[in-house]
């Protein structure tokens, strides 16, 4: 009986192209029509592993880990300079899903940067952020904003500590005027000292105190006065110590 051959069984030509077509593992740089480019790891035709993504619109450049086609793990994420062309870090940090995600640091300009951790692309929990004036804040943060406990230092050494809401100092808190040589504390209200009380601290080294120290004030219940006042503020908050 003679042998025969089996034939060869027939694929259309588009499975072909598109099994080759497959990214896979390491693969040279990819250019995109919209004139973005991706060279690096990949794994089931998405970004995965390593690689480096340098977009057009707006421009930057992206160097760090991937996660089904999404920056994932850690990365640096980098702007060109309009002086020299040259790329300049922007963020660099922890991502998840494409966004900020866990603690990274992030310069917003040459004397402004935050180092903290963050939340789906938004400063959220403890940072720190040096702002352009040369005031710094150590604290909590939420949705991008001073949100809880924290400290803000001014630039001549005066600061507050205290709680803050929505990026601004509200609830109780305290300030301190090295410079004056004196300190406040009492309840905050969008920004605004509502109710407390002000006392001379350290007022033999301060470089600019009043001419007079702040006299005593004789009340029978001090704490009964500030305690009626932040009932009606914060109703649910009112304490005095």
């Amino acid at each position: 009986m003679p042998w025969l051959r089996k034939p060869r069984e027939f694929q259309p030509l588009w499975k072909e192209w598109d099994r080759n077509a497959q990214k896979c593992g390491l693969r040279h740089t990819v250019y995109y029509i919209s004139g973005d480019q991706y060279t690096g790891e990949w794994q089931d035709n998405k970004k995965d592993g390593r690689g480096v993504e340098i977009l057009k619109n707006p421009a930057s450049r992206y160097k760090g880990f991937w996660k089904e086609g999404k920056r994932g793990n850690y990365g640096i994420l980098s702007i060109p300079d309009p002086e020299t062309g040259k790329y300049k870090e922007v963020y660099s940090g922890g991502w998840v899903n494409g966004l900020k995600e866990g603690i990274g640091k992030y310069n917003y300009s040459e004397n402004e940067f935050y180092e903290g951790e963050w939340s789906r692309d938004q400063r959220s929990g403890w940072g720190r952020m040096y702002f352009r004036d040369g005031s710094i804040y150590e604290g909590e943060w939420l949705k991008d904003k001073q949100d809880g406990q924290g400290m803000h230092l001014l630039k001549n050494e005066n600061y507050y500590e205290g709680y803050w809401k929505g990026g601004k100092k509200h609830g109780p808190g305290k300030f301190f005027y090295f410079d004056k040589g004196q300190v406040y504390e009492g309840i905050w209200v969008e920004d605004i000292p509502k109710c407390g009380t002000i006392r001379d601290f350290q007022r033999h080294v301060a470089t600019d105190p009043p001419q007079y120290p702040v006299p005593q004030v004789y009340l029978a219940d001090t704490c009964a006065v500030l305690k009626e006042a932040q009932s009606r503020l914060f109703p649910d908050q009112a304490k005095c110590s």
